[in-house]
Order: C-alpha cells, then sequence, then structure tokens
C-alpha cells in the first residue's frame, strides 16, 4: 500500500526501553478533495530514511497497516492499529534521493553503425 502527498510535520527520532527500540513519525497531508493528514511511523533502521526530507516536499510512501491486540490487568482487551512505513521517494522532479541522473532521451547520439543483415529472432 502506498500514501502520497505532501510532508507536513518530521519527528525527531525516539529511543525506547532498554534494547533501543528507534522510532520517528513523519506527517503527510494527502491532495485530494478532503486532505487528510496521515501519521507514518518508521522503525529502527528505517528511520534514517527521513534524514534527507523537507516539510512540504511532495512524498509516496510504502506502507504497511499493522494492528495488536491487548488484554489489560483488568481483562478488557483493546485492539490498536498503525501505518508503519517501509519506503519512501521524493516525487519532485529529479529530486528522488539515490535517482541517477539520466540525460533525457533526445540528448543521446543516433546509431550510425546499423546492420540490417544482422540475425534477429524477435517476431515483429
Amino acid at each position: 500500500m502506498e500514501v502520497q502527498g505532501k510532508i507536513k510535520l518530521i519527528g525527531d527520532t525516539k529511543t525506547f526501553g532498554n534494547n533501543g527500540f528507534r522510532k520517528r513519525e513523519v506527517v503527510v497531508t494527502t491532495e485530494e478533495q478532503y486532505p487528510q493528514h496521515i501519521m507514518v511511523e518508521f522503525v529502527q533502521d528505517k528511520t534514517d530514511l527521513l534524514d534527507s526530507y523537507k516539510v512540504g516536499q511532495p512524498v509516496k510512501i510504502g506502507i504497511n497497516l499493522r494492528g495488536r491486540e491487548w488484554v489489560s490487568p483488568q481483562g478488557e482487551t483493546k485492539y490498536f492499529n498503525s501505518i508503519q512505513g517501509w519506503r519512501i521517494e521524493n516525487l519532485a522532479a529529479g529530486n528522488t534521493p539515490g535517482e541517477q541522473n539520466v540525460p533525457p532521451p533526445d540528448n543521446f547520439e543516433p546509431a550510425n553503425d546499423l546492420n540490417d543483415e544482422d540475425y534477429d529472432d524477435l517476431p515483429f
């Protein structure tokens, strides 16, 4: 699943417990008739994915929906949901982190050394 919109807020990385569990939250505002402010959690090593992003950037985030059951000491059962991010992509043209800069097709030289007699096994 994916969530797409503009970054409204990027939280700081927080560490919990003796095991050093890390969590970082980002809020994305969707761009639709009724915009939604969706909070997505990135955990452990995925928190670092948010380092190169800024408020206002258009992004697409790969998410997983997580659900868990909790039973209180009084025996009452409650259910909780969370949205966990595992990938983030910058949708601004030419600014995707890690994207290679490939020149547009019209910047390539035409091929001049074509040989029509070369064997071609393509059916068309």
